[in-house]
């Protein structure tokens, strides 16, 4: 099938071109800014479905409005009407078609100018009246304030909040993105209004914290909760702000004769992410926790564990390599130890349930062979 995306080259419109090439679509047509009248009509002649994304929110002049969005849309519907068969259309629209300003009374015209062109066609037309997106390729500075936190904070640069609890909805664009996709299977349903799901819904204030706290996991090494959610999606949107420079970054190496221990990654709930080396014939460990849990995995080398119950002496050991992939977990109440026993260094991935405290560092130094 033929798809045409209008605006094809902003914001929401460059995430559905990479989208349509991620799903095979070889026929999608992207008119933007530099499209002729000509080039629009030539575009359209063969369409099966249109995404309308193109319009105007942050004219120099309000004129503008009347141009980008209703003038335009009134020029994508005459030119579709001439093609004498009904072509659906996914039109992006705005929050703001239901207020009273120049915006989103030029929103609302866009809306109603479709919707008769459905009318008069049979057309299926999918409205999308959108709040606040964000995501990559948003451009800072402009119109979207999640774009000017990541962009400002990324860079060390101010930002201003004038009122840290005015309340802010926001979609995500990979959201907007999968919902757009789906119009294409319901070409056939009837006109209507589309909702993007998940709306969140919070302030901006809580927005600016949440950003700034990415940053300042670099010094600390705590990552906030961005494994789902609204901390998932701005975490991401945050790092395509980072300049290329500083794509990479570093943390302390504590050395020793031992050999080497990094601290890696530390969350506020499920503890902390590090990696130890030895050299041959090191032995490290020699303690045992009351609370604490760890999990080891050894990287390159081969290594000895040794455990002894602390309260029955029992004892028990055992020997890994690296490429085994095989966890050795410690267990309270129990001593342990990790030897290097061969020729190579041995490296050994660490992960503990807890972030180290060392007013109570629950680690009690005992030998597993006294």
């Amino acid at each position: 099938m033929r798809i045409v995306v209008t605006g094809a080259n902003g914001f929401i419109g460059r995430n559905l071109m990479v989208r349509f090439t991620e799903l095979g679509y070889a026929d999608v047509v992207p008119v933007t800014r530099a499209t002729t009248s000509e080039g629009l009509a030539a575009a359209l002649e063969s369409a099966d479905f249109v995404f309308h994304l193109a319009g105007t929110n942050r004219p120099k002049a309000v004129t503008e409005f009347a141009t980008g969005n209703v003038g335009f849309t009134n020029e994508l519907c005459d030119a579709l009407r001439t093609l004498g068969r009904p072509v659906p259309v996914a039109y992006t629209s705005s929050t703001q078609a239901t207020l009273q300003n120049p915006y989103g009374a030029s929103k609302l015209a866009a809306e109603d100018a479709l919707l008769a062109y459905g009318r008069e066609t049979g057309a299926p037309i999918h409205i999308f009246r959108l709040t606040n997106v964000f995501g990559k390729w948003s451009r800072p500075n402009y119109n979207s304030a999640v774009a000017t936190f990541c962009h400002n904070i990324a860079r060390g640069l101010p930002i201003k909040v004038s009122d840290p609890a005015a309340p802010l909805k926001l979609v995500y664009v990979d959201d907007v993105i999968a919902a757009l996709v789906d119009t294409l299977a319901a070409a056939s349903v009837v006109s209507g209004f589309v909702e993007v799901a998940p709306v969140y819904e919070t302030t901006v204030g809580k927005v600016a914290d949440m950003v700034a706290s990415f940053s300042a996991s670099r010094k600390t090494m705590i990552t906030p909760r961005v494994g789902c959610g609204l901390l998932r999606a701005l975490h991401a949107t945050y790092l395509t702000y980072l300049p290329v420079e500083d794509f990479a970054y570093s943390v302390p190496v504590h050395s020793d004769p031992r050999g080497e221990f990094v601290e890696m990654l530390k969350t506020g709930d499920s503890g902390q992410f590090s990696y130890f080396t030895a050299h041959p014939g090191i032995t490290r460990g020699e303690h045992y926790h009351h609370t604490k849990t760890e999990k080891f995995l050894v990287i390159r080398g081969t290594a000895h564990f040794g455990f002894r119950n602390i309260n029955t002496g029992e004892a028990f050991e055992l020997m890994t390599r690296g490429g085994e992939a095989c966890i050795v977990e410690t267990v309270p109440g129990w001593a342990h130890n990790i030897t290097n026993i061969g020729d190579d260094e041995l490296i050994v991935m660490l992960w503990a349930n807890e972030i180290f405290d060392r007013t109570r560092p629950d680690t009690i130094g005992m030998k597993v062979k006294p």
